[in-house]
């Protein structure tokens, strides 16, 4: 593993690396968060196409080239350099920070590609600044090179955008920009990078979100995420309740002690036919047919950096009443507050929609959100509610399912 500091630059060649492989972000804030981006800048430094620019609304890039999960204080991106289009010299990796505090307020950070490279920050290395430039990866003499940088940033993320040439979406970014010269040639359309995320803090906050103009809601993408570090245990009280009859004990152990959360849904449709989405009893559901929402495989390490991930079919929106997002503890944890954990509801063309799991006790299963049609239009509301089981979530809102004993195996 090579060790860089600030300033330190490198081949990739030189230090192991191919094409393709793994940036890994991870930056402990106590008392507040950071967005983690990544820009595709063309060889003027220039963001030309906002489609490359990677993050919280956006987790890839047009050919998935580079791609982003992300979990509490952690994000990770898959680069592939060779699939870069020519126009991309650059991948730039920042940081900002999303509430209050500044830079200096850095527990410990640490950037890392692959098993080669690791590149470590802390709070001393900078001081009121709301933001930092972390490291980029860029070409140079027909290679790929890295640079650690390290360098503090002032203002957050839409000043960052800015100072790589692009324009937030938006009533921030409705002044005209400056005539070109008229022997210039016609410039392309100014790039515009939608900044909205939009959290639902208390339970019973809620967000209505409209149609796309002539079209349904699109591919809506469900994301849990969690922090997976490893936490104590207590003894495996014996199985009671619905949902421990289903597993046959308390707190499942696979040996990793770590945390390991299941995504799920209960979900009713315009017609009434209500049903369940869930790893249990293998019930995956379907994006392109009823109910158009299917749940995206299941994690059984509890390792997938990307999280658990559930797709609704938006644009058959008017066939769905409601869902109602939930997750359940499969391993690892006594208490929700200890899992870190974070859902997003993603919508082209809409603000990222998150619901935090920031409280709650010993009680097995989740409901995170509700999903609801009224009129036609998109309403999110933030429900956390605890329970000992599905059938328990079932009953407190009215879905009418008739549950037995499911396995995940």
């Amino acid at each position: 593993m090579h060790t860089f500091t600030r300033g330190q630059k490198g081949k990739l060649s030189d230090l192991g690396l191919s094409s393709r492989f793994e940036v890994a972000i991870d930056l402990q804030l106590p008392g507040a968060g950071a967005d983690i981006s990544c820009f595709g800048l063309d060889a003027g430094e220039r963001l030309g196409d906002d489609r490359y620019m990677v993050f919280y609304n956006q987790l890839a890039s047009p050919a998935r080239e580079v791609t982003l999960a992300l979990a509490p204080g952690r994000a990770v991106f898959q680069v592939d350099l060779d699939a870069l289009p020519a126009s991309i010299a650059k991948l730039v990796f920042t940081a900002a920070l999303d509430g209050g505090g500044t830079m200096r307020d850095l527990a410990h950070g640490r950037l890392q590609l692959g098993d080669a490279v690791a590149f470590t920050l802390a709070g001393a290395d900078f001081a009121g600044e709301k933001a930092v430039i972390l490291a980029e990866l860029y070409r140079r003499d027909g290679q790929w090179r890295f640079g650690a940088v390290g360098q503090g940033f002032d203002g957050g993320l839409a000043a960052l955008l800015r100072h790589f040439g692009g324009v937030e979406a938006g009533p921030a970014s409705s002044a005209p920009a400056a005539p070109a010269a008229p022997s210039a040639p016609a410039a392309a359309p100014a790039s515009k990078v939608s900044l909205s995320k939009i959290t639902l803090d208390k339970r019973g906050d809620k967000v209505s979100l409209d149609k796309r103009a002539g079209r349904g809601y699109g591919r809506i993408h469900v994301n849990l995420n969690w922090n997976r570090g490893t936490a104590a245990v207590p003894a495996a009280a014996p199985a009671q309740g619905f949902f421990g009859k289903m597993l046959g004990k308390a707190a499942p152990a696979r040996g990793s002690g770590g945390i390991d959360l299941d995504l799920g849904c209960l979900y009713e449709l315009a017609d009434g036919t209500p049903g369940v989405i869930q790893a249990l009893g293998k019930r995956w559901g379907s994006f392109d047919q009823r109910p158009f929402i299917a749940l995206d495989g299941d994690d059984r390490t509890g390792a997938a950096e990307g999280g658990e991930n559930m797709l609704v079919n938006g644009d058959r929106f008017d066939e769905i009443r409601r869902i109602l997002v939930f997750a359940l503890i499969y391993e690892g944890v006594a208490n929700w507050a200890q899992t870190d954990g974070v859902v997003t509801i993603a919508l082209p063309d809409q603000p990222t929609v998150e619901v935090r799991l920031d409280n709650g006790g010993a009680q097995r299963i989740c409901g995170i959100a509700m999903i609801e049609n009224r009129g036609g239009q998109l309403q999110v509301t933030k429900l956390t509610d605890y329970a000992g089981d599905q059938r328990d979530l079932d009953l407190k809102h009215g879905f009418g399912l008739r549950w037995k004993v499911g396995s995940k195996d």
